[in-house]
């Protein structure tokens, strides 16, 4: 599937966010995004569904549906210095501009957004985090660089979900 998911739909339904790591898998950075994913995944975060995709349009917009807050991780080869990170969020009301080359999933992501907010199920939160990558050929590894961009992304994602989970907690008190 082109997106594969650790629950069922209606289980996914209850969970409020959901983590896509996107990329391809055995090409070196382009694989950034899963390397995040199966990371937290092992972490098991109760807030979320963590999944990941290959960044088709109809697998975004799939994965769009049911969720408050939907992180998105992706890689880019786009001139930026490697392993840096970027940090991108859109809302239902504001546009989400990824230039050519911010994203390996651009373009994808844009018109996914996009296709989201005319059928009026864009997520409340779309926050998108890119990791500058260098190598991109077939079989290579992770570089040096991103591994660390990786953990630095899975640390942040991490504290993005307790933020949703202690504010979850006092809607449910009130």
């Amino acid at each position: 599937p082109a997106v594969e998911r650790r629950e069922s739909a209606d289980e996914a339904d209850m969970i409020p966010a959901l983590v896509l790591g996107l990329g391809s898998p055995d090409r070196g950075d382009e694989a950034a995004g899963l390397a995040v994913a199966r990371r937290l995944r092992a972490r098991h975060p109760a807030s979320a569904l963590v999944a990941e995709s290959a960044g088709e349009v109809s697998a975004l917009l799939d994965a769009f549906q049911g969720h408050e807050l939907v992180i998105l991780v992706d890689s880019s080869q786009g001139g930026r210095p490697h392993g840096s990170v970027r940090r991108l969020e859109v809302g239902p009301e504001a546009w989400l501009a990824l230039p050519p080359g911010s994203s390996d999933h651009a373009l994808a992501i844009c018109e996914a957004v996009e296709l989201a907010r005319a059928l009026r199920y864009l997520p409340a939160s779309v926050v998108v985090y890119v990791i500058e990558g260098r190598r991109a050929g077939s079989g290579a590894e992770l570089s040096p660089e991103v591994e660390q961009a990786v953990r630095l992304v899975e640390e942040r994602v991490t504290a993005e979900l307790k933020a949703l989970d202690a504010a979850l907690a006092v809607a449910q008190a009130s």
